[in-house]
């Protein structure tokens, strides 16, 4: 009780703001109708058993006018002066039904979409996503987060909390038809009224609490399989992104061993789950079983001794079983249940991480907008998330214009400091000022080529619609790359298509079309040959005069192209 409980608030907590918030209005009464057409639904089935109740009569009489009539579109019962006939409770059923089912769609929907915005947002608002990937933020595979698990929560929450409302609402409803049908019951000598409410109360508890006893390892099981799912399809997903690599390297036997040890955990936790699963399936199965038949032998002494006709034996029947389901509602969703609980411990645990990563926001080094005209570094600190220094009061300071090459030994920390200038890097401390509204352009090795059109990609990070054709056209063919100008339209993946030179052309052409006030390049022309970065620098410099550009790398003739060169040695940033 106390873990569905935590559940509980889990959930609300994670649905609060929807149901609070802009468009609440709109969604609180789209679940004022949906509550309206369920309970209209539980309306009929009362109906239906006092219809039943007199159609079985008729057949119990032979009453064929009443049999007909009943059928079509009505006739008189000894409970109702109009009975509607079954043809119109059953078309108002389906009507009510329908749009009961496509109303609580609609709403579904649009609490999806609300919960899947507020995700990405916060996901990747303020860096999040960024300080999740390194550090320990408590999450894994966010995207399945996002995306499956996000839907099965709004699924689970309208599915369950609806049912829940319909089994209470129907158990309140027929208790009231079962206490009507049940005749008094001497026990010992004690006069006990209303006794097949009793006897389905107590029906239902115990196959409540044996079903919870059996069941209960399901809510672990469902969590960890959620996780070795995801993990095992990020492998396939790296293994698609990197099919150059392990082609070269030939290594299909080890990513394969690596494939079948993931799927190995999938198929481990599912077999634990099919036997969890078997044992509860193998109670609920007998439990539903003598459910089906459990009213009529308890009735079935009052029919014979002809104290009740056959129509008030189908109607005990009928509501002893929809009293008996309601108050087994906890038994027969059960697996729903434990799958809805390990749903909410991974959004619940995932919006923790986002939190705690937006939490770390202010830490690192300190980034000030000045109205100064140079970037300043001052008593900069930098470290590895395991603590190990890279950096220690060290200093930089680039004057407008200016182009400073950053050198230094492998795992020295130049990447890091890239990392830092950027306002990404979460471990140190420090200042880091740049001249307000002065834009920065920051170009890693590896140039990010989003999916789409190579148009977008060259545009990328602003819309492929804020450049001219023309220039676009002309930047290309400046970085060598004039023969991709007839595919500017098409979409594929890039990051694919090109080899990594022609990416990194790419990058620089982004560069050459944005003209940003601070350029910082990490490795930026790693992959072209000397003669191409010689071109590609002379570009920048010529096009870009107003530019300054801060550049990590490692080959010594990129130093001609920078006015001073700094080195990373002994944790400080030395003059070279």
């Amino acid at each position: 009780m106390r873990h569905t409980l935590a559940a509980l608030r889990d959930a609300w907590a994670l649905s609060r703001p929807f149901w609070n918030g802009e468009h609440r209005w709109a969604a609180r009464g789209l679940l004022a109708v949906v509550v309206a057409l369920n309970l209209a639904l539980v309306a009929m089935n009362v109906i239906l058993t006092y219809w039943q109740r007199g159609f079985y009569n008729t057949l119990e009489t032979k009453d064929w006018n009443g049999f007909i009539h009943l059928l079509l579109l009505g006739a008189p019962t000894d409970d109702f002066a109009f009975m509607p006939g079954f043809s119109i409770i059953a078309a108002l059923y389906i009507l009510v039904a329908v749009y009961a089912l496509y109303l609580k769609q609609a709403l579904q929907i649009r609490w999806r979409t609300w919960l899947t915005n507020d995700l990405l947002r916060r996901w990747m608002g303020r860096k999040a996503y960024y300080r999740l990937s390194i550090r320990d933020g408590g999450t894994d595979n966010p995207d399945q987060r996002i995306s499956d698990d996000a839907r099965l929560f709004v699924e689970s929450n309208l599915t369950l909390g609806l049912g829940l409302m319909r089994a209470v609402v129907t158990l309140l409803s027929f208790i009231l038809v079962l206490w009507n049908l049940s005749n008094g019951i001497t026990v010992f000598g004690l006069q006990i009224p209303g006794y097949l409410v009793w006897v389905a109360l107590a029906y239902s508890a115990i196959g409540t609490a044996i079903t919870h006893l059996i069941g209960r390892k399901l809510i672990p099981l469902n969590f960890l399989q959620e996780k070795v799912e995801a993990d095992f399809r990020y492998a396939l997903v790296r293994v698609r992104e990197n099919v150059e690599g392990i082609a070269l390297y030939r290594g299909e036997e080890e990513e394969r061993r690596g494939l079948y040890d993931r799927f190995g955990a999938v198929i481990g936790n599912w077999r634990a789950i099919m036997s969890a699963t078997k044992h509860v399936s193998f109670f609920t199965a007998g439990f539903s079983q003598v459910a089906s038949i459990f009213p009529l032998v308890v009735a079935a002494p009052n029919f014979f001794a002809g104290k009740i006709p056959l129509g008030a034996l189908i109607q005990t029947s009928s509501a002893f079983g929809s009293v008996q389901e309601s108050l087994s509602w906890f038994v027969s969703n059960y697996t729903d249940l434990a799958s809805w609980r390990a749903t909410v411990q991974r959004l619940t645990g995932f919006e923790a991480a986002i939190a705690e990563a937006e939490a770390t926001v202010q830490s690192g080094p300190a980034m000030d907008a000045t109205n100064g005209s140079s970037l300043e570094a001052t008593a900069l600190e930098l470290h590895l998330p395991n603590g190990r220094e890279l950096l220690k009061d060290a200093t930089l300071s680039v004057a407008p214009g200016e182009a400073v090459l950053v050198t230094g030994p492998s795992g020295s920390g130049k990447s890091t400091l890239f990392r830092a200038l950027a306002g990404l890097w979460p471990f140190g401390a420090g200042r880091i000022a740049l001249p307000a509204g002065k834009p920065a352009l920051f170009l890693p090795q590896r140039p990010y080529l989003p999916i789409g059109t190579l148009r977008r990609s060259l545009a990328y990070p602003a819309a492929a619609t804020e450049f001219d054709d023309a220039a676009m056209r002309a930047t290309l063919a400046e970085v060598g790359l004039g023969h991709l100008v007839p595919q500017l339209d098409e979409a594929a993946n890039w990051d694919r298509v090109l080899s990594g030179g022609e990416q990194q052309r790419l990058a620089v052409a982004r560069a050459l079309l944005h003209r940003p006030t601070w350029l910082f390049m990490d490795e930026a022309t790693a992959s072209l040959d000397a003669e191409a970065e010689s071109q590609l620098y002379t570009l920048l410099r010529e096009r870009l005069p107003g530019t300054a550009i801060v550049s990590i790398a490692h080959r010594p003739a990129v130093a001609a192209f920078h006015d001073r060169v700094v080195r990373v040695e002994g944790q400080k940033l030395m003059p070279a």
